[in-house]
Parts: structure tokens; sequence; C-alpha cells
């Protein structure tokens, strides 16, 4: 089994507890360039908020868009999209990431905005 197998099999196991639980679900995906985070509904079927490294918002005001500080304003940005849109508790979907480096810090930037997980 290689990396990637090994990872989608995580999530896959993740998101179905994630469902039995019927909660709102932050869901993070990254590639050495880049950070997305989206919160869907419950059943997934339907995007509620959405952030990432492309927004023009980020772009901006970030000299690199695959590093840790990049996820920390993807992070903030998610925090207060999804604030606003009355949303103040999901479930966390790392996408079978590990939980260091970048998917933690961009963790840990939602919570401190105040989204609870």
């Amino acid at each position: 089994m290689n990396k990637r197998l090994s990872r989608l099999r995580r999530s896959k196991r993740t998101r179905l507890k994630i469902r039995d639980l019927e909660a709102t679900r932050l869901c993070v995906y990254k590639t050495p360039r880049h950070m997305y985070a989206q919160v869907t509904s419950a059943d997934g079927a339907k995007t509620l908020v959405c952030a990432s490294t492309l927004d023009k918002e980020l772009r901006k005001t970030l000299k690199q868009t695959g590093n840790v500080d990049a996820a920390k304003e993807v992070g903030k940005l998610i925090a207060k999209r999804a604030l606003d849109a009355g949303i103040n508790q999901v479930a966390f979907d790392r996408s079978g990431f590990p939980y260091h480096g970048r998917v933690k810090a961009l963790a840990e930037a939602a919570r401190e905005i105040g989204l609870e997980f």
C-alpha cells in the first residue's frame, strides 16, 4: 500500500465517523504549493464556506503559499467566514493528513478566532 492509498483509507474512516455524528465538518486539503479549507454541511452535499491560499485577499499579503504562515492565514479566514455564516462548531476533517505542520497550524489558527472543534 502506498502513501496516497494509506491517506485515503484514513480519510474514509474519519469521514464515516463524522457522518455518524451528523456534524458540520471543516475539511482540509493540502498540496505542496497551496492549502484549501471548506466547511461542508453534515451530509457533505453542500459547501457552506471556503478559503484557500488562492483567495485574492490572501494572495496580496502572502509571499509564499505553501508554508505554515500561509496555513495560519487560511485558518483565520475560514474561521471568520464560518462565524459570519453562523457556524461556530465543526468537526475537523484532516483528510488523512498527519496532524502536524500546516494542518496543525490551520486548526490552531481557526480555534484562536473562535471556531470550536
